[in-house]
Parts: C-alpha cells; structure tokens; sequence
C-alpha cells in the first residue's frame, strides 16, 4: 500500500502535480491548511483539483481553513479530522486538524485542553478498531497519526528564531499511545524528521517544499520524505 501525505497547499496545488506516483497512490492525504482563511468555496477548489490527480483522498482542515470546512469534508466523506480510518486492514489513521493558539487568530485554532480531548477521542476509536480487525487479518495493524500542529519542543515545531510553537497535546498523546508514525506539517520551515517516546514524526513543510511517501508492507512502514 502506497500513501502520499502533504498539507499546508494554501490553494497552491499545481504543486501536487510533480509528485512522482500521485496518480497510483492507494490514497492521498491532505494535512490541513488548504486555504488561506477560505472557506467552502476554496476548499472545493483544492480538493477538485487533487481529485482530479487521484480520487481517493481524505482530508482535514488546518488553522488556516475556516470551520465550515470541516463540515463540508465530513458532508463529502473525506473527512479525518477527530476520527480513525481503518484503510483496508493495512493501516489505522488518526487524525487532528486545526492547531493550538497562535499569536495570529487564525480561523481554526483550539486551546490544547480540546486538542488533547480530540485526539484522545480518534486515538481510542483507532485502538479499537485494530483490536477488532488484527485477529481477521492475523496482523498487527500501523497506526499512524495525522496531526496539522506538531508536538512541542520537537525539531519539527521550530520556528527559524529557534522557538518552539508545538502543542503539548499532540506530545501527551505520543507518548502515551506511541503511535507507528507520526506525519505533521503547520510550521512550514521545520521541514525534518524527529523522534518522540520511540515514534518517528515527520514534517514535509508546505506543498512547495515537499510531501511524505508511506510504503506499508507486511505491516512493515517506509517512510520517504521529499
């Protein structure tokens, strides 16, 4: 199975387009940040034009996306955030949108009391859902978490005056669920790989500067980041 991860597209997805394999990927994953403070009506244009690349995709909004852009992914079916995807008994998704406060009002921003009640809600649902699928599939199932905001004091939450913005929601969840992988983005100059509590985070930065390719094999995960 072959996944593709990249958010923050700020309505640039003529980007997408130079992503080798974009149209065979098993799925495609928008990691928040689709518009710039847009709403429903940008949103569709970013998601039309990624379909048309590939059409299976999941997506959840970032802190630059207005709320009813949730509505409008959960109204489509694509939606992640605040939930768990089991895709096909190969892989379990978790996924959080929006961020922690910013000094800036952006239009999706929670306080980390609601992040870490979000994210402990789709982590306990994806634990449940591989309890239930690993003995049909006789496999342990990848669980990986999709978080628009990293985890704090991270070096993909580093600002370039060396500054940590993560939410410490995102780091209590990780190390207590220690998820598979972690794929995160928001901070667009902390493009790099880290490791927390024994799980590997990675942050592509923004669609201009580069994406994440999952291989899962055998419950096995290989992780490429461009």
């Amino acid at each position: 199975m072959k996944i593709i991860v990249f958010g923050d597209i700020h309505m640039a997805t003529g980007e997408a387009r130079r992503i080798p394999g974009i149209a065979e990927a098993d799925l495609v994953i928008l990691n928040g940040d689709l518009t710039n403070r847009g709403g429903i009506r940008e949103a569709k244009i970013v998601l039309d034009d990624i379909l048309g690349l590939n059409p299976k995709v999941l997506a959840q909004f970032g802190n630059m996306d207005r709320p009813e852009v949730n509505d409008y992914l959960e109204n489509l079916g694509l939606n992640l955030h605040g939930q768990a995807r089991l895709m096909g008994g190969e892989i379990c998704l978790v996924g959080v949108g929006g961020s922690n406060p910013t000094p800036f009002r952006t239009p999706s921003e929670f306080s980390e009391q609601e992040l870490l009640r979000l994210a402990e809600q789709a982590m306990s649902q994806g634990l449940e859902y591989k309890k239930l699928a690993e003995p049909l599939h006789r496999r342990s199932i990848p669980l990986i978490l999709i978080c628009h905001a990293p985890p704090l004091n991270t070096t993909v939450d580093t600002l370039r005056s060396g500054r940590h913005v993560g939410s410490s929601a995102f780091r209590t969840v990780i190390e207590k669920y220690r998820p598979d992988l972690c794929i995160t983005g928001h901070i667009h100059e902390a493009k790099a790989r880290d490791t927390l509590a024994g799980t590997p985070i990675v942050n592509p930065g923004a669609l201009r500067g580069g994406w994440v390719t999952i291989h899962i094999n055998h419950s096995q995960l290989e992780i490429d980041l461009q």
